[in-house]
């Protein structure tokens, strides 16, 4: 019998289909801290992989998931992230321009 060690956070369907392959899934439910630390992990997990696929929507969906779960586990409301999003654009700006830093030259 062989073996595939993932160690990471899956939807929550996966385990079904690993079953419906025939396939011995083996899961343990996380508590509340290892949760977060699991999204987190998730996140750049996802993030990767979207850079990986230059931009395919499957892969925008599946971060905007881990997203939804984050604000969840963290109890942030959609309200509360909008507000801390337009204060930092309105400190440090947005993306808008495109810009591109290449360097920055000291006077050292």
């Amino acid at each position: 019998m062989g073996k595939i060690v993932y160690k990471k956070l899956v939807r929550d369907e996966i385990p079904k289909i690993i079953k419906a392959d025939g396939h011995i899934p083996v899961t343990r439910i996380l508590d509340k801290e290892e949760f977060k630390q699991a999204l987190l992990e998730k996140l750049v997990e996802e993030a990767k992989e979207l850079l990986e696929s230059s931009g395919d929507l499957g892969e925008r969906a599946d971060i905007a998931e881990v997203l939804k779960a984050l604000d969840e586990s963290f109890g942030f409301g959609k309200q509360t992230i909008e507000d801390a999003r337009i204060k930092k654009v309105e400190k440090r700006g947005a993306f808008d321009a495109r810009i591109f830093l290449e360097e920055e030259l000291t006077n050292d």
